[in-house]
């Protein structure tokens, strides 16, 4: 959901030939990036079994990057 998400919001600007609009971008993907990690955060400590599957997932955002 998240790589999606970062797809659409670097593909708008530019699909919309908006480039004054995709500097915008990169303030909302850190944004997204900080949610992803407090949310990892959360469902380890709530979830059964979900330190287990990150530790058997490495990548779970871009594959062999993060």
């Amino acid at each position: 959901m998240y790589s999606g998400a970062f797809i659409l919001l670097i593909g708008t600007p530019i699909a919309l030939g908006s480039w004054c609009g995709l500097p915008a971008v990169i303030p909302i993907i850190a944004v997204i990036i900080w949610r992803l990690l407090d949310e990892e955060k959360f469902l380890a400590k709530k979830l059964p079994g979900y330190t287990n599957y990150c530790a058997k997932i490495r990548f779970r955002l871009i594959p062999g990057i993060f």
